[in-house]
């Protein structure tokens, strides 16, 4: 990606109502993840315009009013969401383990409350409300809405914004309402003031190599402390502290506070994560065990394999959904074809480490897959791509042409070269693509909220929702065997206990968005792309544009096909793979 001419000031939102409207459906989506699709027009009717004129130099929206409200919508993403419970006051409290929280009837005594809250804010079990650092009348406001909540008088949750006498810092609390069978209705008290874990501070000195100076920094900066307060409290002068900041920053790589932000609490957010995984067999597929390995580094790597142990390798990359399985019929296929086919497991998926922090996401991930080719001991393999897996098979095939003998790009993404190129998308994908590239400050949140949701509606009804524009990919999604296959891979690879999904979808859409133009021009590998007339993502006006830049590859259409292509159509891809095997042999 072209970065903005640094004359050039990044794009902004110039109306007031239109931020004042952006940040209303954040929070909606913050506490009701099902409302994201009402954040996605409002959006797009602001964030259209913007990018409209960009042509191939991108001119980013940076709009650090809207990023802080992003930031703190985010908190509440993924937490909790009301349900019966038989021990609604532990139960709810531990799955809120940094922001501070509490429960209660709405009188002058805090049932309940999490560690946060008692760090942040003083708050002891059984003890007084009137123990939180806010105002009289705010606290008055408070226990009514929450005694309002409880009697279902007011809608559920309920989001206030209310001023700390500590910080003088604005706060940001939902209340929603607790049911409990065994007892009265309590409400949830969730606030955006946060607290460090137990031996977070540890971590965040090994992951970016601080001094315990340092580190007391961060901490300040991301529990919303002020630079001169942050230096009143270690006895030095604010120019000393802004020094270490620019230190700090340098040393993750960041460029702002705020972006420093975002780091260390998405390292919160792994430092939280249980360690163990499990999977199981999906219906109709065999069981497949995962195989693994360390890098030099010391990263864990994950790939699964069927087919025949020793025949000819066929390597399919799984795109950003995860479909590291084929559908039951084309798994034994493979098998009764000879083929061994290896399913590398990309940084973030399934068991596989994430990349260290700033490391260049295709070089990474190219380094990865040579990494699990070579303990293999793969040569000449053919690899089947997905979307804009299609980089990573290019760019192996320039650093290591032994490994790769021919490409399969099965309803390919080639790197786009203009805005209108995005318009043509489906609005899901153009929701996510285009703020990839234009509005990278708001696509955790987008991609965050999305798991939320799917969470929420379930996986078969969220691919319904955003792929349901395509009536191939619906067509092919209904047939019970590739439904299971989707399914599956996902499972596995996204959404298994301990797999922290949503960085890794934000770290690939980053990535297909850059421009990696100058990798397809320098290929010379044999590829072949097989391009739906139906796809959601690549339509086929933007393909036939594209392959104007980049003559050397080959486009085959197969009708009535989508960004499911290789499901629908797997026979023909198999029946390419033994092809281009024996002409490139």
């Amino acid at each position: 990606m072209t970065k903005s001419d640094p004359e050039t000031p990044p794009a902004r939102f110039a109306e007031r109502d239109h931020k004042a409207e952006i940040v209303d459906r954040l929070y909606d989506v913050a506490l009701d993840p099902i409302r994201l699709e009402e954040l996605l027009h409002v959006w797009e009717g602001r964030a259209a315009p913007l990018r409209a004129g960009a042509g191939k130099d991108v001119t980013r929206l940076e709009d650090p009013d809207v990023a802080a409200h992003i930031d703190r919508a985010e908190v509440f993403l993924d937490r909790y969401q009301p349900e019966s419970l038989d021990d609604p006051h532990l139960a709810v409290l531990k799955d809120i383990p940094r922001s501070a929280a509490f429960v209660g009837d709405g009188g002058t005594r805090i049932t309940a409350c999490n560690r946060a809250a008692r760090l942040a804010f003083g708050l002891e079990e059984g003890g007084p409300i009137t123990a939180l650092p806010l105002g009289p009348e705010d606290i008055d406001t408070l226990r009514g809405t929450m005694r309002r909540v409880i009697e279902r008088r007011e809608r559920d949750p309920v989001t206030l914004r209310i001023r700390s006498t500590a910080t003088g810092n604005m706060i940001i609390v939902r209340v929603s309402s607790v049911a409990n069978d065994n007892g009265p209705t309590l409400a949830l008290v969730m606030s955006t003031e946060q607290v460090w874990p137990e031996g977070f501070e540890a971590m965040v000195q090994e992951a970016f190599g601080l001094t315990s100076a340092e580190v007391d920094i961060v901490r300040g900066i991301t529990l919303g402390q002020q630079v001169k307060d942050i230096a009143e409290a270690r006895g030095r002068s604010a120019e000393t502290v802004r020094t270490q900041l620019r230190s700090i920053l340098a040393k993750t790589e960041t460029h702002s506070q705020q972006e420093l932000v975002r780091v260390v609490l998405g390292l919160m957010d792994v430092a939280q994560l249980p360690g163990n995984r499990s999977t199981g067999p999906a219906p109709g597929l065999e069981a497949l065990a995962a195989h693994s390995l360390r890098t030099a580094g010391g990263r864990r790597l994950e790939w699964i394999e069927f087919g025949v142990p020793y025949g000819y390798p066929v390597v399919f990359t799984h795109l950003d959904y995860g479909l590291i399985r084929w559908p039951a019929r084309a798994e034994r296929a493979a098998r009764d074809r000879g083929m061994r086919v290896i399913v590398p497991l990309r940084a973030g998926y399934g068991g596989s480490a994430h990349l260290p922090w700033g490391t260049d996401h295709l070089e990474g991930v190219t380094s990865d897959y040579i990494a699990v080719l070579d303990a293999l001991g793969i040569k000449g393999a053919v690899m089947v791509t997905q979307g804009a897996d299609l980089r990573f098979a290019l760019n192996i095939s320039l650093r290591r042409r032994d490994q790769v003998r021919a490409v399969i790009a099965c309803a390919a993404q080639l790197p786009l070269s203009n805005p209108k190129q995005y318009e043509r998308m489906d609005k899901w994908q153009r929701f996510v693509l285009a703020n990839a590239r234009y509005a990278p400050m708001v696509l955790p949140f987008i991609i965050k909220a999305g798991f939320s949701m799917a969470r929420r509606l379930g996986p078969d009804a969220f691919f319904r929702t955003v792929n349901g524009n395509s009536p191939a990919d619906m067509a092919a999604f209904d047939q019970e065997d590739i439904r299971a296959a989707v399914l599956a891979g996902a499972s596995q690879a996204l959404l298994g206990p301990g797999v922290q999904g949503h960085m890794a979808i934000t770290q690939e859409c980053m990535g297909s968005e850059r421009d990696w133009s100058a990798v397809v021009r320098a290929a010379r590998v044999p590829t072949l792309l097989l391009q739906g007339d139906q796809d959601p993502q690549s339509p086929l006006q933007t393909i036939r544009e594209l392959l104007e830049d980049f003559p050397h590859l080959t486009a085959r259409i197969l009708p009535d096909t989508g960004q499911l292509l290789f499901f629908a159509r797997w026979p023909e891809v198999l029946d390419e793979i033994a092809r281009m095997r024996a002409n490139s042999a």
